[in-house]
């Protein structure tokens, strides 16, 4: 899968992407394409794994250069739980950036699943307590349009990606998503802090499919696309 995932980069000129999972799935990823991929630890489960000690010995060891995706939503952890508070410490720490799940969908086989977990506005705590944190919300906090975009008015330092619903759902749904998202009065500066993403895990083709879901976005000028595919990737991950 990693030769079919290269072949979809190149094909989209996709130069550098972010690959998450688990120490042995990092290393194999980076091994093979090294100046293509940015290693990152995913934070799972409850109790969530991997231990800070394990997280903190990646960074320290230059293994790993961001922490994400962070998907205890799944396990029926909030995003502000104080048990997440020594890996955003970390990330903090470390200056590294750091991904998390937040959305209000995808409870299929995980009963602990909530949808109030899943409102972007439970970051706000988060962002309070580490306020020089590096913090992106992936899939825009979807379906809550509303409380993303105000959570990219009030905080400048927050980022969003657009992965995943880019090519799970209907083309016209996940572009009323982000004009909702664009639309919202003084909003709009806020797509210099969106960030394109395919969320690809085990189905390459899809990036297409997600960079398609951009491009074909008329609404979106070509410096706006610009942005969301490159130019905010490049300031949040400081390349």
């Amino acid at each position: 899968m990693i030769y079919e995932t290269l072949k979809e980069m190149d094909k989209n000129n996709i130069t550098k992407a972010l690959a998450g999972g688990t120490p042995e799935i990092i290393e194999k990823w980076v091994e093979i394409a090294p100046d293509r991929f940015i290693p990152s630890i995913a934070i799972r489960q409850n109790p969530i794994t991997p231990s800070t000690e394990k997280v903190r010995e990646l960074l320290e060891n230059n293994l790993v250069k961001a922490i994400g995706e962070i998907t205890v939503q799944y396990s029926g952890i909030p995003p502000n739980d104080p048990k997440l508070d020594p890996y955003y410490a970390l990330a903090e720490e470390y200056d590294v950036p750091a991904w998390i799940h937040v959305c209000g969908g995808g409870a299929m086989g995980y009963p602990d699943f909530r949808v109030k977990y899943g409102n972007p506005v439970l970051v706000e705590d988060v962002i309070e307590k580490f306020p020089d944190l590096r913090l992106c919300i992936c899939h825009f906090g979807a379906p809550f349009v509303a409380e993303m975009a105000a959570m990219l008015y009030m905080y400048p330092s927050l980022y969003a990606d657009v992965s995943a619903y880019n090519w799970m759902m209907p083309r016209e749904v996940f572009h009323d998503l982000l004009k909702g998202i664009l639309g919202y009065s003084g909003i709009r500066g806020s797509v210099k802090r969106l960030m394109f993403g395919s969320d690809q895990m085990r189905w390459p083709a899809v990036i297409s499919s997600a960079v398609e879901a951009i491009q074909s976005a008329t609404f979106l000028s070509a410096e706006q696309k610009r942005d969301i595919y490159y130019n905010n990737a490049v300031r949040f991950l400081r390349l």
